[in-house]
């Protein structure tokens, strides 16, 4: 089976993580907004210029040009291979814009992760949460550390604590993560695409809970 996913869970749920543990066990494409930005600004396409220009006024990238983006990544990849979304959709606009997406594409989505943890493990994650700078990959002081302290183990870049993955902001983004993202749980119930995963575990323990859902998925 090909499996096409969409991951839906609060910040510090653990959902990039566990989309970089499939890319590497079952060949999947992560497809990340905010990698698809950066990528496209880049190349100095049209695209990407019109990217660059909503970016230097420090505004948010509309939907629109979210789902361009989505929609040429989704049909470059290879038939046979599988993707996860993650980041997107992150509103139910986003969501039905997905979905004419997929329709156009001939594209059948197996199933929508719905990736859960409570508060208290939602703090301790992401106040101990690093990211290289240079590739991206994260890693957490407890959890996941590397080799050397705020050393990147894959390119060598330097490790960063975001701003947003500090105690004080934390409460505001799950804030605005149940008042906008949250309703899509009942879109994708709806829909009976939606398995929810108790992600509240070590690592090893939430995957031992993805690979069981995987089996169930159809």
């Amino acid at each position: 089976m090909v499996l096409r996913l969409v991951f839906l869970g609060p910040p510090g749920a653990g959902k990039g993580t566990i989309a970089q543990r499939l890319v590497e066990s079952r060949g999947l494409a992560q497809v990340s907004t905010g990698d698809l930005l950066r990528e496209e600004a880049a190349k100095g396409t049209e695209l990407g210029g019109r990217v660059n220009r909503i970016m230097a006024t420090g505004q948010f990238v509309d939907d629109e040009t979210v789902a361009e983006l989505v929609e040429n990544k989704l049909e470059s990849l290879k038939e046979k291979q599988g993707f996860i979304l993650d980041g997107f959709p992150r509103t139910l606009k986003q969501a039905e814009m997905l979905n004419k997406i997929l329709k156009k594409l001939g594209i059948k989505l197996t199933a929508a992760f719905d990736i859960e943890a409570s508060d208290a493990v939602i703090v301790e994650r992401l106040s101990g949460r690093r990211s290289c700078s240079g590739c991206g990959k994260i890693y957490h002081v407890v959890n996941i550390p590397p080799k050397q302290e705020w050393i990147c183990d894959v390119c060598g870049g330097k490790l960063v604590q975001r701003e947003d993955d500090k105690p004080e902001a934390i409460k505001v983004r799950l804030a605005v993560y149940r008042e906008k993202t949250k309703p899509l749980v009942d879109y994708y119930k709806k829909k009976k695409l939606l398995k929810i995963i108790d992600a509240n575990g070590e690592l090893e323990e939430n995957m031992r809970n993805i690979e069981k859902t995987l089996k169930e998925v159809k």
